[in-house]
């Protein structure tokens, strides 16, 4: 009934003769509240370069502690150990980089890499040699399942990674030109053996903005979505990919991720401490050793009377302020124009994977203050066939190599502001927001071509509300 009314509400304005003044015509399109994307707990962008890292209202002293304890872990850089800085070392000894920060400044995106021997900020490269639906991509022998372009001092770097791109030049149907750039990354100069052959898959990085929220969704809440065998017709075919918990020890519902291979957000927060910094914790806590280095000859970070280099504690104080980093409000949601491109992207059926209707569980004792509350965060946390274009050909648990989790869109548009640049999608091949609409392939086909046809105008009015999120 909803899509019938504003279906209507379009062909009114099209077709009378008499139409509103703009005044009227944006009060019956703006729906009350929502800029908002995380209800009453959304909070304003006062400077954009800050806009992402603020916490939610109402925090209590307590946790507002623990938030500036867990926002300062995030921004600092870790050392290798032994170091008088018995907090933060353990680094190593192999990394991706050496703060958190490193990879999602000011809690933004990462940057791919854009030209050979300078680095990113944010990139790396998944390693597989098969995979377990249940247990999830098997580690390459000598490797492991994440490739480390950095070391601790006397330790050699698993190699280097370079960069080439493939132009790809394409027409709309009202004979405006655009053209993609295809990244196809290179192992090189690798020290542990010969990588060729091994599944690989680019990613950077993503902004941390609502995670919190999305960990309080209950399960139930994301299979409402989930439609494997398109019983409905409308080519949308979303499924849920169901991953190791370490901490139950079981199958659960991947939430996060760009495959949704991570259940939960201390999983996730773990598994980047490990992977991407080299530091134990209680969920994993074994070193990531080099193939012929004895690790017990090298000093760790554990403190005394700690196994781990990441203590619990701290583990604690870093969920706190990741699941309590706030949304940022909307911009410009009530202009003409990104009203009526809320309105085309709704009509191109966007909204089906983009979905802009969840409520948290009555169950986070984490943060009370996030349980039941409506958000907006424009995915639905499953999988996607993105098509051959898009496709890794590695597969992650349930995810096959088309597939892809609906990344939230909420801070879309400000992350330019924050990070300076524009790069979208899983390995930031997208240069602004829309190659990344045309990327778009398989189940969402039919949603890129109908957004080609469009007239120049409605194509800007959709990028325009795309903006405003």
């Amino acid at each position: 009934m909803k899509y019938f009314y504003c279906g209507f509400i379009f062909l009114f304005f099209s077709c009378s003769s008499d139409p509103f003044s703009e005044e009227e015509y944006i009060n019956i399109r703006y729906e009350l509240g929502e800029e908002n994307l995380v209800s009453h707990l959304s909070i304003e962008a006062f400077t954009a370069d800050k806009a992402f890292g603020r916490g939610i209202p109402g925090l209590s002293d307590l946790e507002l502690s623990f938030f500036g304890v867990g926002n300062a872990m995030f921004d600092q850089s870790w050392v290798s150990a032994p170091a008088t800085t018995t907090s933060r070392d353990g680094l190593g000894p192999l990394f991706n980089a050496r703060a958190c920060s490193a990879c999602h400044l000011r809690d933004g995106r990462g940057k791919p890499i854009v030209e050979n021997g300078f680095g990113s900020e944010g990139f790396l490269i998944r390693l597989s040699s098969g995979n377990d639906p249940i247990t999830g991509p098997i580690g390459l022998f000598n490797y492991g399942d994440q490739f480390q372009d950095d070391a601790n001092l006397g330790v050699e770097k698993e190699g280097s990674i370079n960069v080439r791109f493939q132009t790809i030049a394409g027409i709309y149907p009202d004979g405006e030109t655009y053209e993609l750039r295809k990244p196809m990354y290179s192992i090189v100069n690798e020290n542990y053996g010969n990588i060729s052959g091994a599944h690989q898959s680019a990613r950077v990085g993503a902004q941390v903005i609502g995670l919190g929220f999305i960990d309080a969704l209950s399960e139930a809440s994301i299979l409402v979505n989930q439609d494997i065998n398109d019983i409905d017709g409308d080519g949308i075919s979303g499924k849920a990919n169901y991953v190791w918990n370490v901490k139950e020890a079981r199958t659960t519902i991947g939430k996060f991720g760009w495959k949704a291979n991570q259940p939960s957000l201390e999983q996730q927060i773990a598994a980047a401490f490990s992977g991407d910094l080299g530091l134990t914790s209680s969920l994993f806590p074994d070193e990531n050793c080099p193939h012929g280095v004895d690790c017990t000859k090298i000093s760790n970070g554990n403190n005394i009377g700690e196994t781990v280099e990441v203590t619990d504690t701290q583990m604690s104080r870093m969920m706190v302020y990741q699941a309590a980093i706030s949304v940022p409000k909307r911009r410009d949601f009530k202009t003409t124009d990104v009203l009526e491109g809320k309105q085309l992207f709704n009509d191109l059926a966007c909204v089906n994977c983009h979905v802009n209707n969840f409520k948290t569980s009555n169950n986070y004792s984490l943060l009370t203050q996030i349980e039941n509350i409506t958000i907006r965060p424009y995915s639905d946390f499953l999988l996607h066939d993105m098509g051959a274009d898009l496709a890794d050909n590695r597969a992650d648990f349930l995810a096959n190599g088309n597939e892809w989790r609906t990344p939230p869109l909420w801070g879309l548009g400000l992350i330019e502001e924050v990070n300076k640049h524009t790069f979208l999608l899983h390995d930031g091949r997208a240069r602004n927001i829309e190659e990344a609409v045309l990327w778009h392939g398989g189940e969402a086909e039919n949603s890129k071509n109908q957004y080609k046809n469009l007239s120049k105008e409605n194509r800007e009015q959709v990028l325009k509300f795309l903006k405003s999120l």
